[in-house]
């Protein structure tokens, strides 16, 4: 059994698993009762993974993710746990995904690729205003999905996180956003969908 600093991630996982229905399933069938199976064989990372894909199919309570991203950290599962602290976040605050192309190394001033892991917080012309007019950037960490990095020039579906959730509340799926790291545009998003959050907020 492992135990790390007196956590024991097998209950951790246990927990996590008495959280989801048993009649959810993912596109590939998996239910909770193979999570379990898992549990038994001592395959923590496989159980923690499946889990993960568990909580993608409806919204799961905060405690979930909390406890998933324990168990990831007890793991030493780095982007599983940045990933569950994301979802703890958008469980709170709400999910903004977008497509975001990113200007090419010859028209901006990027020149290297952009981790994926939510580690990048650029700041976003979403339609807000000064008291001047002029535009009113807002700050969100960005997560690109299915890559670990984004080239200058690629594109790909993105999770936002915004600093003040509040100021985005407008967002409507099909709007157009502005990705700024410094004056000059560093990339244009279309809004693909935007969900409330399913708890008070924990911003």
């Amino acid at each position: 059994m492992v135990q790390n600093q007196g956590v024991d991630v097998p209950k951790l996982l246990e927990a996590a698993s008495l959280l989801v229905p048993e009649e959810i399933a993912t596109r590939n069938d998996i239910t909770v009762n193979d999570v379990w199976e898992y549990l038994t064989q001592d395959e923590w990372e496989v159980a923690l993974g499946l889990l993960e894909e568990l909580g993608d199919v409806q919204p799961l309570p905060l405690g979930f993710w909390e406890t998933l991203a324990t168990a990831a950290e007890q793991l030493r599962l780095t982007k599983s746990a940045a990933w569950c602290r994301w979802r703890c976040y958008e469980t709170g605050n709400g999910i903004i995904r977008a497509d975001l192309t990113l200007r090419p190394a010859t028209e901006a001033r990027r020149q290297t690729p952009i981790s994926g892991a939510g580690v990048l917080r650029p700041m976003w012309n979403i339609g807000n205003r000064t008291p001047t007019g002029g535009p009113d950037l807002n700050v969100a960490a960005l997560w690109v999905e299915f890559t670990p990095f984004l080239e200058p020039g690629g594109r790909a579906s993105v999770r936002l996180a915004p600093l003040a959730p509040a100021r985005w509340q407008h967002l409507q799926p099909g709007q157009m956003i502005i990705m700024h790291e410094d004056r000059s545009v560093a990339g244009t998003a279309v809004v693909l969908e935007v969900h409330r959050p399913t708890t008070t907020s924990i911003a």
